[in-house]
């Protein structure tokens, strides 16, 4: 029981300042990769913060994991390396032993895993996808950028504005070409301001110049205005009437079975599973000669943990395309990993001689 109760503590210590370190880590380089978006105009600026976050919760299940792992594989480590295991191993303790109490500090943490994959995981993607059609479906004069040239979404007009005045719908120095059949007109004006009229929204230029031409007779005018409305879409507020595989619940996928979604339930699941067994490796691996002081354990660990998880996007992807069923990526990955496991661990406890279930009281 002071066995359990404080290996329990210490892995809770070391999960919790591992988290707090991954987590800043991931905040960091999703703020850097969504920036980027934004600057090529993938997601509003405006949205930077609200998208890094969703996708720093996709990222949950993941960090969990890798924390869960780093968590137990430096604590027994350290344990080995002080030579405090010695101490409990001299008690009776194996590491087939330590399941238990690494399991019982670990559940609360899987459960959250199991949650996070089938439940939030598809619901944080499907909000970052309605934030991307939104601002792709966004109104021509929400595109203004000063001092750019913005094509309309059907091609027929390009839009040029010196200042930016989106926040008062209004802006200075407005630059326009249109095409219509066979008819091209290049605008200037010194300002330009939005109207709606009869619901339709026009953008309404002032004190500028409009050349016209015409390719059915070769006409070409030059005029002067006081004032001209040019039609622009106002942007399409209709739902998003597409889903990707990964935005789609979990319920959803298990109704409608195809390669594309057995392939994301093969993702969503084998993060739980592969949870599950990287606690197993953890405990397999983990280990330290303190005469040697060297963590070649510790470094094999991390790199078992990297080959999982590559493995499961191979398994997800090899699935979607119908090259491994299921219960293939089930046995042959996840299966093979706990068999090890599992092996590893008896040969290290010398469990082969009496019940595993003995050795692991």
């Amino acid at each position: 029981m002071l066995f359990d109760s404080s290996l329990r503590r210490e892995l809770a210590g070391s999960f919790s300042a591992t988290l707090v370190a991954l987590v800043t880590i991931v905040v960091t380089i999703t703020l850097i990769r969504v920036v980027g978006d934004a600057s090529r105009n993938v997601f509003s600026p405006a949205d930077v913060l609200v998208i890094m976050a969703f996708t720093v919760l996709s990222d949950a299940p993941t960090i969990l994991s890798l924390s869960m792992f780093i968590a137990v594989t430096a604590v027994i480590t350290r344990m080995y390396r002080d030579s405090e295991m010695v101490i409990w191993l001299g008690t009776g303790k194996n590491p087939i032993g330590l399941i238990r109490p690494v399991f019982m500090f670990a559940w609360p943490i899987l459960l959250t895993i199991l949650v996070l994959a089938t439940l939030v995981l598809p619901w944080s993607y499907g909000r970052i996808e309605d934030l991307r059609d939104k601002f792709e479906k966004r109104g021509e004069i929400a595109r203004f950028e000063p001092g750019k040239f913005q094509e309309s979404p059907n091609g027929d007009q390009v839009f040029f504005i010196e200042s930016d005045g989106r926040q008062q719908a209004s802006g200075r120095n407005v630059f326009l070409v249109s095409r219509t059949g066979d008819s091209e007109m290049v605008a200037a004006a010194t300002s330009g301001h939005l109207e709606q009229i009869d619901g339709t929204k026009y953008l309404v230029l002032d004190h500028g110049q409009r050349l016209q031409h015409s390719s059915a007779n070769n006409a070409l005018s030059l005029s002067s205005f006081e004032k001209m409305g040019i039609r622009v879409s106002g942007g399409d507020t209709s739902a998003r009437n597409y889903a990707p595989t990964n935005s789609l619940t979990t319920l959803r996928l298990f109704a409608e079975p195809s390669p594309m979604h057995n392939g994301e339930l093969v993702w969503r699941g084998g993060l739980v599973i592969a949870a599950i067994n990287l606690l197993l490796v953890a405990l397999a691996a983990a280990g330290a000669n303190p005469r040697v002081g060297s963590n070649a354990n510790f470094g094999f660990a991390l790199l078992a943990f990297v080959v999982y998880f590559n493995g499961l996007i191979l398994a997800k992807n090899g699935v979607e395309t119908g090259q491994y069923s299921v219960i293939q990526v089930i046995t042959g990955l996840h299966g093979t990993v706990f068999v090890l496991s599992m092996v590893w661990l008896m040969l290290r406890s010398g469990t082969w001689q009496r019940p595993l279930w003995s050795a692991a009281r």
